[in-house]
């Protein structure tokens, strides 16, 4: 397996299980817990890389559905302050945008990675993340985020990702499965599928992220809202390290470091 390595942190097979810390700094993110103020930001991510983050990812829009539009102006401004107060802490920094211009802007400052839930769709964004070496965290789609609507679906958007990273010259990512509900026409029956066969994902031969965090499918029959899903988070989090997963990407960092740190012993990913 090819390893992606993150401001000296290696990622993949043969090392630990890593950990992604979610800051958003938009007010309108499904779940209300995860969006920090600008002024508060450094203390946060600190506080998740003493908890046990390895990275913290930064974003500042919201791709739940149904939510709000925001331009790209809007989402590039709430970046640059977040990364104002960011810059030269040294903390490990992942920007989560699929916008070309926003990552452009983001360039200015101390990033480490981009996480790209478009699946370098743009070729535009693909030249920013060649051109600046940055290793890339990206998701399976086709035409739009997430836009795969069952199991053989996703397995030919991650071919298509892996293809336009040859293309693009870029040799430092890691997948990312889509599990969630990205588009109209996706379940949460999908979303159950995705993690029954997250192993099939290996083959790729790429580290794999597992971004399940409080997500609709784990509110069950009772439709929980994002507040009460942590437990649920938790569970499928351990299931997936078994299955492979390389990085898990949360709002909750010191619990899911508790997890990673029980499921490593089993999996002998420690």
């Amino acid at each position: 397996m090819s390893r992606c390595l993150v401001k000296g942190i290696p990622i993949g097979k043969d090392e630990p299980v890593r950990l992604m810390g979610v800051i958003n700094c938009s007010p309108e993110s499904f779940y209300k817990g995860s969006y920090v103020s600008p002024a508060t930001i450094l203390n946060r991510a600190a506080d998740m890389i003493a908890a046990g983050a390895d990275i913290i990812d930064l974003g500042a829009r919201s791709t739940a559905p149904g939510a709000p539009p925001l331009s790209v102006e809007a989402e590039a401004a709430r970046l640059e302050q977040a990364l104002c107060e960011l810059d030269g802490s040294g903390i490990p920094v992942s920007i989560d945008t699929m916008h070309a211009p926003v990552l452009g802007r983001c360039l200015s400052y101390d990033i480490h990675a981009a996480n790209d839930i478009s699946g370098l769709r743009d070729p535009a964004y693909a030249r920013l993340v060649a051109d600046a070496g940055l290793p890339a965290f990206l998701m399976a789609s086709h035409q739009k985020p997430g836009d795969a609507t069952s199991l053989s679906g996703t397995l030919a958007a991650l071919e298509m990702v892996v293809s336009r990273c040859a293309k693009a010259g870029i040799d430092s990512y890691v997948l990312d499965p889509a599990i969630g509900l990205w588009t109209p026409e996706r379940t949460t029956d999908l979303d159950w599928d995705l993690c029954r066969h997250y192993d099939e994902f290996v083959r790729f031969g790429r580290p794999l992220l597992a971004a399940v965090s409080r997500k609709t499918f784990l509110g069950g029959a009772a439709n929980l809202p994002p507040e009460e899903r942590l437990a649920a988070s938790l569970g499928l989090t351990a299931l997936l390290i078994g299955k492979g997963a390389d990085i898990i990407r949360t709002h909750d960092v010191f619990e899911t470091a508790e997890v990673i740190r029980t499921a490593a012993r089993v999996v002998d990913r420690r």
